[in-house]
């Protein structure tokens, strides 16, 4: 991915692929400099991720994609919310206690 020369746009493309598996419609799609998360996903339905989530390995980036549009369908980390994470991202578990970033 790092080798695009829009490796932003890229990453907003795999969140619509990703969006199609899970069945979500997510209404905006950021990519810009967060400090203290890796992503986020509004009540109005909008996925911000963080810009150097680039710099990361695609298994982390599918793990907060699909993290934050699941968010589109249930807000909290309920046991529903867990399996279908764990569901389409099965490597996940690696991740599940990242909560906040290093700096």
């Amino acid at each position: 991915m790092k080798s695009s020369p829009y490796p932003a746009q890229d990453l907003r493309c795999r969140v619509l692929a990703w969006a199609v598996k899970l069945k979500v419609n997510p209404r905006v799609i950021r990519v810009q400099k967060m400090r203290r998360k890796w992503g986020s996903c509004s009540a109005a339905g909008t996925i911000t991720l963080a810009v150097d989530l680039l710099d990361q390995d695609e298994r982390f980036q599918d793990y907060v994609i699909v993290h934050e549009l699941l968010h589109l369908r249930y807000a909290h980390h309920g046991r529903l919310f867990k399996a279908l994470l764990s569901a389409h991202v099965p490597d996940g578990w690696r991740w599940e206690n990242v909560s906040q970033r290093e700096e």
